[in-house]
């Protein structure tokens, strides 16, 4: 009983560039992949995969593609849960890297409706769940390499870097986006995808992850192994069945964790997805949006990613003081009130208010999703620690993510082009937020080596 490891446990093994460089590369690389996606849901597979011959049907259709991958997240977080809570963190991180730059690699090479017929459809279907699936596994092991490394008074600061790697890949994927479309531009349809970015440019974005996919990799295959995690091997702490071992004993926390997360997630895909349709969508249309030109409106939403890039890193020191529980409760509520505006501001007409609307609300994405990184691992001991924080934090996609865009949509063509029943439906997501982090503790003084 008197043998110990020969550094104390507080000490990580990675020096913090390792650790802080591994969580956040993987995770900018994966939020890449998948706002590639969403971009070109909106820009591109409603034209060359779901040509029904209806805009709004067109939009839903790939939309419903866009979901999809939320309904895979909870089978890859049960799948990479388990491996990272039996194998270890590092292998597993790698694999899920893996699986989703081949799947986003392949979708650069599918063909379209006009080649192939419906199979295009299902083909890209395929692929999207091979991305979903990839990125159940992603982002807990990323929080788990940032938060089991860190010194115990800043694990909220380490656990936003993971976090940080949403707006960076926000803003490399769309920037991609943007100089592709400006170089294949028309100058017979100003502002609008052009026939060559429709017929081949828009590839280029998912053919490129290979190369991020690569310099990922070597970066995460230098990581060695957390020491809470060998400390659990050490003294017979790993489970066999570390998903039954959750269910049993911390559904709990699954069930607090998954709806403290449904109010970040609705409002993340309403504010990249959603604002990206109704920004663009002309005024003249069916359903009306705001009529900007996609060019303008992706440099208005840079800027706003930019807010939340910043508020992400300004949210660890808060909560690593006053406590993630509490900072996450400032935060919802600000949430529910924010979604009372997206008619005064969004809604509005006005470009300079449209643009703080923007600002406004990337910085409460920043706010609420950056403690989430050390929040949820924390809610789980060390044996189920993958995998209890990537089931609430995948299930909640469903609930959140996965139904966001859908829901968002239809409810702004049931009051002809106003986005007042989408601010709606955003506040009453915080509100259910807001009461799961009255039921949950506050963890920031829990023993992550337990």
């Amino acid at each position: 009983m008197s043998a110990t490891p020969a550094a104390p446990t507080t000490q990580p093994r990675n020096s913090p560039a390792r650790v802080i460089l591994a969580s956040l590369v993987g995770t900018t690389i994966e939020f890449y992949d998948f706002y590639v996606y969403a971009t070109a849901a909106v820009l591109v597979f409603p034209h060359l995969f779901f040509p029904t011959g209806n805009e709004t049907t067109a939009l839903l259709a790939s939309f419903a593609t866009f979901g999809a991958a939320m309904l895979a997240r909870p089978v890859g977080a049960i799948f990479f849960g388990h491996l990272g809570d039996r194998m270890g963190r590092k292998a597993t991180l790698v694999a899920s890297l893996l699986t989703m730059g081949v799947a986003t690699f392949l979708i650069g090479v599918l063909p379209t409706h006009a080649q192939v017929g419906a199979w295009a459809a299902v083909l890209l279907l395929v692929m999207r769940l091979a991305q979903g699936f990839a990125l159940g596994g992603e982002w807990s092991g990323a929080a788990l390499v940032a938060t089991e490394n860190a010194p115990e008074d800043k694990r909220a600061w380490y656990g936003t870097f993971p976090q940080l790697g949403a707006p960076i890949g926000f803003i490399i994927a769309n920037m991609l986006f943007y100089v592709i479309n400006i170089a294949l531009a028309d100058p017979a349809t100003p502002g609008q995808p052009s026939a060559a970015f429709l017929e081949w440019g828009w590839r280029i974005p998912f053919l490129f992850s290979a190369v991020m996919v690569i310099v990922g990799l070597w970066v995460r295959l230098k990581l060695v192994e957390s020491q809470a995690f060998e400390r659990a091997k050490q003294t017979g702490g790993v489970t066999r069945m570390p998903l039954a071992v959750a269910f049993r004993f911390h559904w709990k926390g699954l069930i607090l964790g998954t709806f403290a997360m449904l109010a970040t997630y609705v409002l993340f895909y309403l504010m990249t997805s959603y604002t990206l349709t109704y920004g663009t969508r002309p005024t003249d249309a069916e359903v009306p949006g705001a009529g900007y030109a996609y060019n303008s409106f992706i440099l208005m939403l840079v800027f706003g990613v930019v807010f939340f890039g910043i508020f992400t890193l300004v949210s660890g020191p808060l909560a690593d003081r006053f406590g993630r529980r509490r900072t996450l409760l400032v935060v919802t509520a600000g949430i529910a009130l924010f979604g009372l505006l997206f008619v005064p501001m969004l809604g509005g007409g006005s470009t300079p208010m449209v643009m703080f609307f923007l600002a406004l609300g990337f910085t409460l994405m920043g706010l609420t999703f950056g403690p989430m990184g050390a929040f949820l691992p924390e809610m789980f001991p060390t044996n189920v620690r993958y995998t209890g924080s990537a089931v609430a934090y995948n299930v909640s996609s469903i609930l959140g993510a996965a139904l966001a865009p859908i829901i968002a949509v239809w409810l702004w063509g049931l009051v002809d082009g106003s986005p007042l029943l989408v601010g709606l439906y955003l506040t009453a997501a915080a509100l259910v937020t807001f009461v799961s982090l009255l039921l949950t503790k506050e963890t920031k003084d829990v023993d992550i080596e337990a």
